[in-house]
């Protein structure tokens, strides 16, 4: 494994992380960048041979020349020692995601998520993780308050003038309109069943299957579908260690058979850009009318993009939770999306 640095502005360094990330196939195993001081920032690139680094230099020479890359060599045990030491616990709304080492100090009302730093993509640490557990806080939060009790029923109601009413058993409540996410939030339909039985999710590239436990925690049966087969061996050992295998099934491979024909009330992917303009059929086919659909994996600038896949489906854009370079974007389903 080879490790290629460089260091420069903003500008510089957001440049080619950026190029780096538009080429598919990548060169890079890993990209990251991040502030080292201010006004100076630090780009790192893992590359696996010497052949992926010639590559890499190339692209990030193309999109910045000012900058000036070094190489050295890591040992492989150095990747998996640098995901397990130190890392904090991460919060998002609700959640604290944390190895044994963080989440034993953890002592808050929070709902504990116990997810070890592994092959598996899904820390809580990058931006688009985050992003989609704040989409997931959203969400619940919007079938809290529809689960609250409606203001109509029995008891005592006050006429203009402060004079007492009683309320009679034969008064229908009102009909609702639909039942909206706080402002500008995302709809929820059919909130009076959601609540009387739990909510469905479908997790696409699952990784480590933290999003789909965050949510089985709260009530939901969740179906998390990861390609890679060790990731998806690293989601089962994640769901069994935070109690929740009985409600998180995971399926290693494509899933497109077991999602024909399903609808989901949430619907997670966390990918990458081309792969959610590819999936952009599917993905919405499998959002329940009403539902939601929370996608990441993508940068700021690839945002415009996925935007035009999905809301020329009939999907309409709720929220964009930003994270550094990173962007989730918040959707719901319509009653009559198209090609539905």
């Amino acid at each position: 494994m080879l490790l290629l640095t460089a260091l420069g502005d903003l500008a510089q360094i957001r440049a080619a992380a950026d190029e780096l990330d538009r080429h598919d196939p990548s060169p890079a195993d890993a990209v990251s960048w991040f502030e080292e001081s201010p006004g100076k920032f630090r780009l790192e690139v893992y590359v696996p041979t010497k052949q992926d680094a010639a590559s890499a230099q190339a692209i990030v020479g193309a999109a910045a020349p000012e900058l000036h890359l070094k190489q050295k060599r890591i040992k492989a045990a150095d990747w998996v020692a640098m995901s397990l030491e130190g890392l904090p616990a991460v919060r998002a709304g609700r959640f604290v995601v944390a190895g044994a080492h963080a989440l034993k100090n953890e002592h808050g009302g929070r709902t504990k998520i116990w997810i070890e730093a592994s092959e598996a993509f899904g820390t809580g640490h990058h931006g688009t993780t985050w992003g989609c557990l704040m989409g997931l806080e959203h969400y619940l939060r919007a079938r809290e308050k529809l689960a609250s009790p409606a203001p109509w029923g029995g008891g005592r109601a006050r006429g203009r003038k402060g004079q007492s009413l009683t309320a009679t058993p034969r008064v229908r409540p009102p009909t609702l309109p639909s039942p909206r996410w706080g402002e500008g939030s995302l709809i929820v339909s059919r909130c009076a069943k959601a609540h009387r039985h739990p909510f469905t999710v479908l997790d696409v590239g699952a990784g480590s299957g933290v999003l789909a436990i965050a949510a089985a925690k709260c009530g939901a049966d969740a179906l998390a579908i990861e390609i890679d087969r060790r990731a998806a061996a690293i989601a089962e050992i994640n769901a069994r260690q935070n109690k929740v295998a009985n409600r998180v099934r995971v399926i290693a491979g494509d899933g497109a058979r077991h999602i024909a024909g399903q609808h989901f009330d949430l619907v997670f992917a966390n990918i990458l850009m081309r792969p959610l303009i590819r999936l952009a059929p599917k993905l919405t086919r499998a959002v329940k009318p009403g539902g939601a659909l929370i996608l990441s994996g993508l940068l700021r600038t690839q945002a415009p993009l996925v935007c035009e896949a999905y809301a020329s489906r009939g999907m309409i854009l709720e929220r964009r939770i930003a994270k550094e370079a990173w962007m989730t974007l918040v959707w719901r389903k319509g009653s009559k999306a198209i090609g539905q």
